[in-house]
């Protein structure tokens, strides 16, 4: 069950223990982004020698395989129709959430959730508590464990990384399972249904985690907010139990995968979506992610794919395809829709 904040918190200017856990998280950004420009060269000559690029258990032919396969996210795109009705649904929730901002701003915070406004005819909120279950999926043999460790440094990549937004993460139980069939279960699959079905705890706004040696050379894929009425047991998020931190998915191993999809399941978009014609396509819906052509890989600092349009591409972003050490923020509008997201679909549903 969703826990609404009760402290306020700034929406401008970040202080204290948020402050400082944003410096960590752009420190970490920055070494992370040295580190791969170092390893740029290396991964050049990786893909002119054509050595093999490994995902998890997974081999590609070389990392540009990898990347053209389009494996690093398999979250499937709503339809036209679908990201309308959304819009039309959460119109009123970020209304009320704007009223409720500029409510909080004159008394210098942000109010905690559960705080005021109707979004056509539902409560908005403003960050909270999600709940966690982790749902540990091995092999017959036990192979693709997951420790007790690197599930709690995972929940504390998460929680740094959507600080900025008010929304934080705590683990309520840990599942583990043997199962062959869904140790290497695929987007769709009968063995994801099974899996699903058998283990999912919790209502809409209970954030379900599935790890396993998923299948394709996938790291993952999740549901958004509006796929929960028609198929809650379907609802939550796949990743790659190598992608967590430790694990030897490089260099998609300081848990960033899961930050990535939960975005989704947050009901984010990729930065990409629509590509240059923003204008035209509605793109992420996000004001302040500037238009990219195509998905970035590596970390390609100053990159700008749309030189028509005002901006950098948004490699930083938790929604590219860029590194695990490349990725530190969400925007501001981005915390603007997860929250009327949220409402909408999630809270008390």
């Amino acid at each position: 069950m969703y826990v609404p904040f009760t402290a306020p918190r700034l929406e401008t200017n970040e202080t204290g223990a948020q402050g400082e856990m944003r410096m960590k998280i752009v420190a970490g950004a920055v070494l992370g982004a040295v580190l791969i420009g170092l390893s740029g060269a290396a991964v050049a000559q990786d893909k002119a020698n054509g050595r093999p690029f490994w995902v998890g258990e997974h081999s590609w032919p070389n990392q540009q395989a990898f990347i053209d396969s389009g494996a690093r996210c398999a979250t499937k795109p709503l339809s036209d129709f679908d990201r309308t009705t959304i819009e039309e649904k959460i119109g009123p929730f970020i209304a009320a959430r704007a009223q409720l901002l500029r409510d909080a701003n004159a008394n210098k915070g942000k109010p905690g959730g559960g705080g005021g406004g109707g979004g056509g005819g539902g409560t908005t909120v403003l960050g909270g508590v999600i709940q966690v279950y982790v749902h540990v999926i091995r092999s017959s043999s036990g192979a693709g464990d997951v420790s007790e460790t690197r599930i709690a440094q995972q929940l504390n990549v998460l929680n740094a990384a959507f600080a900025s937004t008010g929304w934080s993460f705590n683990l309520v139980d840990t599942t583990r399972t043997d199962n062959d069939s869904w140790y290497t279960m695929t987007p769709g699959s009968t063995a994801e249904t099974q899996a699903k079905t058998a283990l999912r705890k919790g209502s809409a706004d209970d954030l379900n985690i599935y790890l396993a040696n998923i299948g394709n050379g996938l790291l993952g894929w999740a549901t958004f907010p509006s796929n929960y009425a028609s198929a809650p047991s379907r609802d939550g998020v796949v990743v790659l139990s190598a992608s967590l931190p430790g694990g030897n998915a490089a260099p998609y191993n300081l848990g960033d995968t899961a930050t990535h999809e939960i975005g989704h399941w947050m009901g984010l978009y990729h930065t990409f979506q629509g590509g240059c014609a923003r204008q035209e396509t509605g793109g992420d819906i996000v004001a302040d992610t500037p238009a990219e052509r195509s998905a970035a890989y590596g970390c390609p600092t100053n990159r700008d794919s749309c030189t028509s349009l005002a901006g950098l591409d948004p490699i930083y972003n938790f929604m590219d395809y860029t590194d695990d050490g490349c990725m530190f923020e969400f925007t501001a509008a981005q915390d603007a829709r997860m929250d009327a997201l949220f409402s909408a679909y999630r809270y008390q549903k």
